[in-house]
């Protein structure tokens, strides 16, 4: 069975607020690292039509050189879109309806390194069933001030167990985590 791993950008204050996290070359390639060693991504609607919005080409051609790497791996990797209000979609995405819970299952099931989800209300109902093997959260120091938390409105605490830390140049730090079971 795939592991299934979440990894979001957090400032100090808890929010997720791209427009106000730091960008490097460091963390840029640490993401791409991520996505990289994925399978495939497992997308809500908002987070997917942002990163295609961003990334797909020929949107990603305007970026620096050192952010094409992040790019290029987000373009090829396979992407399930997690909607009930998107008709379709492409940019190697396949649309994922019905039970929430049974389909991010079989996905788990299949061969494979592991699956990646990212953004807000997504991760917060996959951790809500028990499905995120590992959670991954960069943490910038910056205060925002402003911008959604992940998890939250989570009904049950969840402890979690530090695997792994990472810190960047930057001063962001990157605490990997898995759940206490």
């Amino acid at each position: 069975m795939r592991p299934l791993r979440f990894s979001i950008n957090v400032t100090l204050d808890g929010c997720c607020d791209h427009r106000v996290v730091l960008t490097d070359e460091e963390l840029h390639a640490h993401h791409a690292g991520i996505l990289g060693r994925a399978d495939a991504l497992i997308l809500g609607r908002v987070t997917y039509l942002m990163m295609e919005q961003a990334w797909r080409p020929p949107a990603s051609a305007a970026m620096p050189d050192w952010m094409q790497p992040f790019g290029r791996t987000i373009d090829a990797a396979r992407k399930y879109v997690v909607s009930s209000t998107l008709e379709t979609v492409d940019w190697n995405a396949e649309l994922v309806r019905g039970d929430l819970g049974q389909a991010v299952r079989r996905l788990k099931d299949e061969p494979g390194e592991g699956l990646y989800v990212g953004g807000v209300m997504l991760p917060l109902a996959l951790a809500e069933l028990g499905l995120i093997d590992e959670y991954e959260f960069v943490v910038h120091p910056v205060l925002a001030g402003h911008g959604p938390r992940p998890f939250a409105g989570l009904t049950e605490h969840l402890e979690l167990r530090l695997l792994d830390r990472k810190e960047f140049t930057s001063g962001a730090v990157a605490l990997r985590y898995r759940p206490r079971h």
